[in-house]
């Protein structure tokens, strides 16, 4: 029983973590873009 619940805490944590680093990474992208159009306004 405590193996199950173990076990399913760690999976939660991984796809939270790989959730996150997408996020994170889509972030970074829509900054990336926003600073691109703002140098061709220029």
């Amino acid at each position: 029983m405590l193996k199950k619940v173990v076990f399913a805490l760690v999976a939660g944590s991984i796809a939270l973590s790989a959730s996150a680093c997408n996020t994170v990474k889509g972030a970074g992208k829509d900054v990336q873009s926003v600073g691109e159009a703002a140098d061709r306004a220029l």
